[in-house]
């Protein structure tokens, strides 16, 4: 089984990036299911809107996870509810609309769950993350009630990142960080068997301050005349991990960083 996730994507760049070169990497790696965090993906950098999502599953992403900017465009409060492959972090308000995890199908036939937390530090307030994850372990198992489990963690800290990594050792196959942007040269497998990277990094343009116009960026730290962040607009770089995972156990025998094209493009 091989799983493939990418981070944040941002704006058109990163979704034109995705909408082009996605199926050839899905077919040169032998990919069988494919997760991206999508919260930055509108136009301006900020959410998604129902039309972005549907572009990026038809171009055969499967499952889209978010973060702190998933209600930024006001119609996906509507839309989450119908579109279960759209998730939103499982640990905010109750009430809030959609799902936080979801058990979906591979190409080969497996049970994959994917599950969206979102960390507390220095992030809109949200349940605890650590009781939502403990709860969530109690009523789901790792080949029980699916073949593998991915989880994307979006969260500021590397401190609470890697401390939810190591709490879901052996009972997910991927644990990998989202929302900082940028790609961390930590990935590995977990002693317990579970892939592990901090942050996955982004889909966008790396010629920018994570995502955002360079110079309009400069300008907002220096204090002089700029507008609302907007996305950059150059080529983007495609970031994120290639995990290859057992069968029988769920667990993971092989992580890859992935980077692609762009500023970053390693390939």
């Amino acid at each position: 089984m091989k799983l493939f996730f990418l981070g944040d994507i941002v704006g058109k760049t990163g979704c034109d990036s995705i909408k082009k070169n996605l199926s050839k990497i899905v077919i040169k790696n032998k990919i069988d299911f494919v997760v991206v965090n999508g919260e930055n993906a509108a136009d301006n950098g900020f959410g998604i809107t129902e039309n972005i999502t549907n572009e990026l599953l038809l171009c055969g992403v499967d499952v889209i996870t978010t973060g702190n900017h998933v209600w930024d465009q006001k119609e996906i409060t509507e839309y989450i509810n119908n579109e279960k492959r759209l998730l939103r972090p499982l640990n905010l308000n109750k009430d809030s609309p959609g799902k936080g995890f979801g058990i979906f199908k591979s190409k080969n036939g497996c049970n994959i769950g994917v599950l969206n937390l979102m960390g507390n530090i220095f992030m809109k307030k949200c349940d605890d993350v650590f009781e939502a994850a403990k709860k969530f372990l109690e009523e789901n198992k790792l080949k029980k009630n699916y073949d593998f489990l991915i989880v994307d963690f979006h969260g500021e800290i590397t401190s609470e990142k890697m401390a939810i990594g190591n709490y879901f050792d052996g009972q997910a196959t991927l644990v990998i960080g989202t929302h900082t942007h940028v790609p961390t040269n930590d990935s590995r497998i977990l002693k317990k068997g579970t892939a592990y990277q901090t942050d996955a990094g982004m889909c966008g343009d790396y010629n920018s301050v994570i995502g955002m116009n360079l110079e309009n960026s400069l300008n907002r730290f220096l204090k002089k005349e700029s507008t609302k962040h907007f996305p950059a607009t150059n080529e983007a770089t495609l970031s994120g991990a290639i995990v290859e995972a057992d069968i029988n156990t769920g667990l993971a025998t092989d992580i890859k960083n992935f980077i692609y094209g762009g500023e970053l493009d390693n390939s």
